[in-house]
């Protein structure tokens, strides 16, 4: 049968799509695109804004206009199952808690835990350790419909990475819903930094990315693991607001003091790294002062690029009965000036990348351009030299154009 998957938001969605995707391939189905009139589409959804649910609404809309079969997962299905089934077209909801169950459905085959890489992307594989969280955020739905905590087994995560080497991947996103809570459920007791230490001295997988973790699980122990030239230089750490009054409201666990002085601290350890954050515009109560007390912290840091998002009241959460809403047009101006902010921190970092060695994936050849991701998580563009998608090449970066590294291959031995 003709497959298509689906997929909103997080990279745990993403990691859980694909070993769908490739457990399904294993057993002889096509995985298409939409546009290829798929028998069957899975759909994994996302409910951490509303936006998310309503281009998880619109999915399902297409995919039964084009006449699939139409299957639906993930977060927001999770959260408005009713919703969902008596949408025209659905055939069924799949609870997250079951989402594998979709390999056993369509295949007959138990889903067990090996990976299934799928043979169509050789680029990078997201590998899920880790779900659930049990933090309450204020203003986050997501402990809700992904339940508490909880981790995978550190001998399954093995396989599985050993499993992506086997497959031909050279570069691996570890992910989960809370990732700097791995290991805390397990008996006996282990930490992320348990998991990466095993990750490198029992597999041979090239390079290691971390998905975002949270600025409190960022210890001595992990950043010394970040030196370690097989994990990339890049941590995405929430900040979500700068100003306390409004940190304090999210139920967040650390102040801007705290969180300003350990982002310095990893910069002081790892100058060259990227730091990525996230940012929640015109919460509850953030009037001017709250706002430009954010703007200046996250200007005076060293963050590489920042994700914007305007608050979205998700249903349930305390965040969502709280007064003293921002208005609309006040929201949008401040997203504006982060966008801004933004767009300058991010060409400042890539300014000073030029003249430096990079490691680069390689994502995209046309014609006589291969275009690829740095390990500190930038795009660059480097001339061909035959190598296939999936491959690291060393580069040296020359410039900038069209928002994009451009490089040069060089020898590895000068690098």
């Amino acid at each position: 049968m003709k497959i298509s998957i689906l997929t909103l938001g997080c990279k745990v969605n993403q990691a859980e799509s694909s070993m769908i995707g490739g457990a399904l391939e294993g057993s002889g189905h096509e995985i298409v695109d939409l546009s290829d009139i798929p028998d069957i589409c899975v759909i994994n959804t996302c409910t951490v804004t509303a936006k998310s649910d309503y281009q998880s609404r619109q999915l399902i809309r297409r995919a039964h206009r084009v006449g699939a079969r139409v299957i639906v997962t993930g977060c927001y299905s999770e959260s408005q199952q009713g919703a969902v089934k008596a949408m025209e077209g659905v055939e069924q909801v799949i609870r997250n808690a079951n989402k594998l169950s979709i390999i056993t459905k369509l295949t007959g085959k138990p889903s067990g835990a090996a990976l299934y890489p799928p043979s169509h992307s050789r680029s990078r594989l997201s590998i899920k350790i880790q779900d659930g969280c049990n933090n309450s955020c204020s203003y986050c739905a997501i402990p809700g419909v992904r339940g508490v905590s909880k981790s995978v087994d550190p001998n399954t995560v093995i396989m599985q990475v050993n499993q992506a080497v086997s497959s031909g991947y050279n570069e691996i996103v570890l992910t989960g819903i809370h990732l700097g809570s791995y290991g805390y459920d397990l008996i006996p007791k282990v930490k992320l930094s348990n998991i990466l230490k095993t990750i490198l001295n029992t597999t041979k997988i090239q390079r290691i990315r971390l998905s975002s973790i949270e600025i409190g699980e960022i210890d001595d122990e992990l950043l010394e693991l970040c030196t370690d030239s097989r994990i990339c230089q890049h941590l995405h750490i929430p900040l979500q607001s700068g100003d306390d009054k409004t940190l304090k409201l999210m139920n967040r666990t650390y102040d801007s003091s705290k969180f300003s002085l350990k982002i310095k601290q990893i910069n002081r350890r790892l100058p060259d790294i990227a730091i990525g954050t996230d940012v929640i515009v015109g919460f509850p109560g953030e009037g001017e002062a709250e706002f430009k007390n954010s703007y200046s912290v996250i200007e005076g840091l060293p963050i590489s690029y920042m994700h914007s998002f305007p608050f979205s009241p998700r249903p349930g959460t305390t965040a969502s009965k709280m007064s003293d809403d921002v208005a609309p047009a006040i929201k949008k101006e401040r997203m504006r000036m982060l966008t801004s902010l933004n767009k300058r921190k991010k060409l400042d970092y890539m300014m000073k990348q030029i003249g430096k060695d990079v490691d680069v994936l390689i994502e995209e050849c046309d014609h006589n351009i291969c275009s690829g991701t740095t390990g500190n998580y930038l795009k660059i563009q480097i001339p061909s030299n035959n190598n296939p998608r999936g491959t690291i090449v060393h580069a040296r970066v020359e410039g900038i154009k069209d928002g994009k590294l451009i490089g040069c291959p060089i020898d590895p031995l000068s690098h």
